[in-house]
């Protein structure tokens, strides 16, 4: 059996997002899949820095560093000229990987004169960039059907002034599940039943809601920042991903993708089990924000029901970090 001692044994502060110029090696939302349409792009802030999300006339995305590598204008200024982004300044043109293949002046582009090339991919109706060269971990899938779902996309109201891994230690702290969600789990809290990967943890969660409900979840976190949770609330299936982007940081947005089965013979009732699942993910984000905005988050004295939590904030302490986009996208 482990102890108090055990559990608070070596247990240091893990590094804050931008802490030494670095952050977490994960999986980002940049934005939903439907603010950039075909044929078009947007900057956006991401990593104390900026970049910018291009979408070919084929659908496919990119997400790309702003600045063009003459001057430094930023790229979201510019224009879609023949599946290239023009920079205002002096009309250097950018392909969808990242090279120059124009200049204004006709002058032959500098073979280093490249925008950086984010790891991209599109899934739970988000844009995603990896902070890497290569991705370390893919993204969970859902134990259904894709076609068999029926979705619904957003983002939480407000931004989040905190770094994402603080909002993700709620997962593992078994303690917060049961005080401010009100959920009881049945047979014990499941400290031996989390599967830990370097870039994962993941446990079942079995009890009852606060409204007395059955719950059976599968849930996790992925990287330092994404939420995972499949299951069943009151005998009925529904999926949860909530990742969060990080403009820079403690400026965190939190992403809500919910899917649900999809019944052909009762669709009104598929969409009313969907915005309720919806809404209660959000609630349950409303409840966490003001205690985790407001905390002076450190490891104190942890006990046994923290067991889970004191290895999340080593798995934290230990994860990989880097920026190798830095120069491109300040």
């Amino acid at each position: 059996m482990r102890t108090h001692n055990d559990t608070n044994e070596a247990l240091a502060q893990p590094p804050g997002e931008g802490e030494d110029g670095l952050f977490t090696q994960s999986w980002f939302p940049i934005c939903l899949s439907t603010d950039v349409a075909p044929g078009t792009f947007r900057g956006y802030d991401f990593l104390d820095g900026r970049v910018i999300v291009m979408r070919d006339e084929q659908g496919v995305a990119q997400v790309l560093s702003a600045y063009c590598r003459h001057l430094g204008a930023d790229l979201s200024g510019g224009e879609m000229i023949e599946g290239t982004i023009r920079c205002p300044f002096h009309y250097w043109r950018y392909a969808i990987d990242g090279r120059c293949v124009g200049t204004g002046s006709g002058d032959p582009a500098p073979p280093a004169a490249r925008l950086f090339r984010f790891p991209t991919m599109e899934k739970y109706g988000c844009v995603f960039a990896f902070n890497g060269s290569e991705p370390l971990f893919e993204m969970p899938d859902f134990p259904r059907p894709a076609a068999t779902l029926r979705w619904k996309f957003g983002t939480y109201e407000r931004l989040m002034h905190v770094d994402p891994w603080v909002i993700c230690c709620n997962t593992p702290d078994m303690q917060h599940i049961k005080s401010v969600h009100g959920i009881q789990f049945d047979g014990g809290e499941p400290h031996d039943q989390v599967q830990w990967t370097p870039t994962s943890m993941v446990y079942r969660l079995r009890g009852r809601h606060r409204g007395g409900q059955p719950v059976d979840f599968r849930v996790g976190i992925y990287g330092s920042n994404i939420y995972f949770q499949e299951g069943e609330i009151d005998g009925r299936w529904f999926g949860f991903m909530a990742p969060m982007g990080l403009a820079r940081p403690k400026n965190s947005t939190l992403f809500l993708a919910v899917a649900v089965e999809d019944d052909p013979a009762d669709p009104a009732g598929t969409q009313q089990f969907l915005d309720r699942m919806y809404a209660l993910e959000a609630f349950v984000a409303s409840e966490d924000l003001p205690i985790v905005e407001n905390a002076h988050f450190r490891p104190g004295n942890l006990t046994r029901s923290d067991r889970s939590l004191a290895r999340f904030l080593r798995y934290l302490r230990d994860y990989p970090r880097a920026h190798p986009s830095a120069s491109c996208i300040r």
